[in-house]
């Protein structure tokens, strides 16, 4: 993977992450196997020859897409479950923190959930889950590895659809949307297999 100016001491970090926020939403928009480089260079405004300065191509911008996000939500849901007091908590801190990003950014949350991942971003995207499933190893210790396992997809595979449907701007804001999913799973993993002891 190259390394696209975020380092450059010429201060063009703004512009690499506006380039990689437009690069996003054109995949999303298009797709990512249709789009081609001259899409996205025409929405990012920056020349074909620009575009190819900083990256080989359209594979490149995509790992870097996936690279910035995974890394922004692994970190940000790291703080956000370090204060919680309990794993209810930590599980409900972590939800509020992946629907609020993805809320946020639904372009980029797209092409995350259809296109595959380089190497490198996938050992991101492992740290994640695993997190997740230490979470729910605390709320539900009782719980198989087997079923943990299936139960953090489940999880995820809830919050990440939202893209297919949902709209930050319409009646339920991203805060209230994460409060509900919390309570769906909260009582519908955790608490039913304490109820059953």
């Amino acid at each position: 993977m190259v390394a696209l100016v975020l380092k450059d001491p010429g201060g063009a970090g703004e512009q690499v992450v506006e380039t990689l926020a437009r690069a996003a939403w054109v995949c999303a928009d298009k797709g990512y196997h249709p789009t081609t480089m001259r899409d996205l260079s025409a929405a990012s405004g920056m020349s074909l020859a620009g575009m190819y300065y900083y990256v080989r191509g359209k594979e490149d911008l995509l790992a870097l897409i996936q690279e910035r996000c995974f890394t922004q939500v692994l970190e940000g849901a790291r703080q956000a479950v370090a204060t919680a007091s309990d794993p209810q908590e930590r599980l409900q801190s972590f939800i509020r923190h992946h629907v609020s990003f993805f809320a946020h950014h639904m372009a980029e949350m797209k092409v995350l959930s259809h296109e595959a991942s380089p190497r490198g971003v996938s050992a991101i995207k492992r740290h994640y889950v695993d997190l997740l499933e230490s979470i729910l190893k605390e709320a539900a210790p009782e719980q198989s590895a087997v079923d943990r396992s299936a139960a953090t997809y489940i999880l995820f595979g809830m919050m990440n659809w939202i893209y297919n449907w949902y709209d930050p701007a319409g009646h339920i804001d991203p805060a209230r949307l994460a409060d509900l999913m919390a309570s769906i799973f909260l009582g519908g993993f955790v608490e039913t297999h304490q109820e059953a002891k």
